[in-house]
């Protein structure tokens, strides 16, 4: 029946619209007339509390959501179960209406009814096989798990409050397919030294550490002694700056202790509280109280990097100010917190596949500090959604949505086929419906708008330049090129040398004659009081015998002794328009991403995050490379 499956692969991700109920029709009927959203029927009857009727199929109507244009109900009705048996199908595919998978979300209200949540459920309801349920919190926290709903798929993860025993109970016996692992996140949500260890056994880094076990009978585990610029951690030293942590995951409560020559003092991180997420404390010694894990401090320039994970094989990443600096949360106009796209490395995207495999958690936030050339992972959080990304809500949502059906859709006899490359995220729909995704940009750029490029040369026959000429190999190639701030003082100081010999009538003739283009040398090297960007260039080639002869009036009889020829350049600075050009061109380049446009309400301008290039920075797809012209 291959042929079924590739008959109905159209129809994967068709938003169902067909035969959907129109609003204004209905609202428009007398007596009777369906209302907007799911009905909430209370003569509805089921044969028994686990939704199957009389010929034993199991009865939707338990889980059905209407679907008016993406419409998810959250109401405690709609969560328990009671919702509307129409599931929106088109009315020509009654063979399949008993045949959808049945995705489930268990967690506390506050994650549920989320903006993430809600943007990626809202996607998911556009594959045609998949239905979605929430469970609601008071099932949740007051049910038995043998009355709560059936699912084909549970998405389940912990927060403060969540009944994390229930959900295992309630996957034991259902035996449904999980998203994330239920008994990892015990690791995650409870002991910091559960994740190090798992980290350790995977191989991946993390800051040199050490536990403090003030619970443990072996008083081996809790030695502890303090100095005023380090502690000694059972016989492991740790300088100032370093981290205090809870060994309890859910304690946020996180210490930075400084050395005295900083002034001392520590910094207290905690969960976020309006737009504050740290203060300073004058107060130098460790707490007394409690088990506690002692790392290195990283310097990490002032930012973290958050990751999140959807399946091992694609990685988004994001940096923020870290709550280290000052404790102050940066803030944009609308009052979120701040934060910048990253390009993960080669290394970090192989990081982030080990921690969702380590801890088979599919939907996975962690994080990342860059500190020493390296990346260390210092805290695994478990399932998280980036906030405010309409590009990561549609990668997530078809990434998840394809997993589902690629493991359900053969065991539930749903007509779905494998797409061709599913396991390439991301999969993006293009006007032809064929799979397509972009693979490379190949770009070539003009520099913008900028001053004229000058040049000058100078025949030199000096030691000095010589001298130069041999340290940098310049012999070995017959010449040199000098870019380097140190390798223009030098030829700066060789010139001012010079012309300081014909000041005081030191210097023989030859380099009398050259003092106009040394001047101009001296003059050009020491614009801006400083060598930076690359702006200036001194070139010099070896000539054996001489710069040639320029024409036969030349002196033929001139000594044809070895010289070098000094070539200088500098100008081609970008004047204020052609800084705009280049702005404007990085923002261009952002979103020309083919089929990369996101859902939105029209808010989204030229460069909103989530279209364009950065939809390649998430993925192991972007590796970055950059060719310029020698004479950059």
């Amino acid at each position: 029946m291959e042929w079924s499956w590739l008959k109905d692969w159209w129809r994967l991700k068709k938003p169902r619209r067909t035969h959907r109920r129109s609003r204004t029709a209905d609202s428009g009927t007398s007596g009777g007339g369906e209302a907007d959203g799911p009905a909430h029927d209370g003569d509805m009857e089921f044969s028994d509390a686990h939704g199957y009727d009389q010929g034993g199929y199991q009865d939707e109507t338990l889980y059905g959501y209407d679907d008016d244009d993406d419409y998810i109900c959250y109401c405690d009705e709609c969560m328990n179960g009671d919702l509307d048996s129409n599931d929106g199908l088109d009315s020509d595919d009654s063979s399949t209406s008993g045949k959808q998978v049945v995705v489930a979300v268990c967690a506390m209200a506050k994650k549920s009814q989320s903006k993430p949540m809600k943007e990626i459920l809202t996607r998911l309801q556009e594959f045609e096989f998949i239905k979605m349920v929430v469970f609601s919190e008071e099932v949740i926290l007051k049910e038995p798990v043998e009355k709560w709903p059936l699912c084909d798929c549970l998405i389940s993860f912990h927060s403060k409050g969540f009944p994390l025993e229930k959900a295992i109970q309630y996957a034991q016996l259902r035996q449904p397919y999980v998203i994330n692992n239920l008994h990892m996140q015990f690791d995650i949500q409870v002991d910091r030294r559960r994740v190090y260890a798992i980290l350790e056994k995977e191989g991946i880094e993390i800051p040199r550490y050490a536990v403090l076990d003030r619970d443990s009978p072996d008083p081996k585990q809790h030695e502890l002694v303090e100095s005023e610029d380090h502690v000694e951690v059972n016989g492991i030293i740790f300088n100032k700056p370093f981290v205090e942590k809870p060994v309890s995951a859910e304690d946020h409560n996180i210490y930075i202790y400084y050395p005295t020559s900083a002034g001392g003092g520590s910094q207290r991180l905690f969960r976020k509280i309006g737009s504050r997420s740290s203060v300073y404390s004058p107060e130098s010694r460790v707490r007394k109280t409690g088990s506690f894990i002692y790392e290195d401090f990283m310097p990490t320039d002032g930012t973290d990097v958050k990751v999140y994970t959807v399946g091992p094989d694609y990685a988004h990443a994001e940096a923020r100010k870290s709550p280290a600096l000052d404790g102050k949360v940066e803030r944009d106009s609308d009052g979120k917190e701040i934060r910048y796209p990253v390009i993960l490395s080669n290394a970090e995207k192989l990081i982030s596949r080990k921690v969702c495999l380590a801890f088979k958690q599919t939907v996975c936030g962690f994080d990342l500090l860059r500190a020493n050339g390296k990346s260390f992972v210092c805290d695994v959080n478990g399932f998280s959604f980036v906030k405010n990304s309409n590009k990561y809500y549609d990668d997530s949502a078809k990434i998840l949505g394809n997993m589902i059906l690629r493991e359900l859709a053969p065991t539930l006899h749903i007509p779905w086929s494998v797409p061709f490359q599913l396991d390439d995220p991301p999969i993006v729909p293009t006007t032809f419906g064929k799979m397509m995704e972009l693979r490379c940009v190949t770009a070539i750029i003009r520099h913008g708008d900028r001053t004229p490029k000058q040049k000058m040369k100078v025949e030199v026959r000096h030691p000095k330049f010589f001298e130069i000429f041999e340290k940098y190999d310049g012999y070995k190639y017959g010449h040199i090129k000098l870019k380097r701030p140190k390798q223009l003082q030098e030829i700066l100081d060789i010139a001012r040398s010079l012309l300081a010999e014909i000041q005081t009538k030191a210097a023989d003739s030859e380099i009398e004659e050259k003092q106009s283009k040394l001047e101009q040398l001296k003059s050009v090297l020491e614009m801006y009081g400083h060598f930076s960007g690359i702006n200036r260039k001194v070139q010099m080639k070896y000539q054996p015998k001489g710069r040639p002869r320029g024409s036969s009036s030349d002196d033929v009889d001139a000594p044809k002794e070895p010289s070098l020829v000094l070539i200088l350049k500098w100008g081609g600075e970008l004047t204020p328009a052609g800084r705009i050009q280049a702005e404007e061109l990085g923002r261009i380049f952002r979103c020309m991403y083919p089929g990369g446009q996101s859902r939105g309400d029209g808010k989204e301008g030229l460069g909103a995050q989530g279209l364009g290039l950065l939809r390649l920075h998430s993925t192991f797809r972007h590796d970055l490379k950059i060719y310029a012209s020698d004479e950059g």
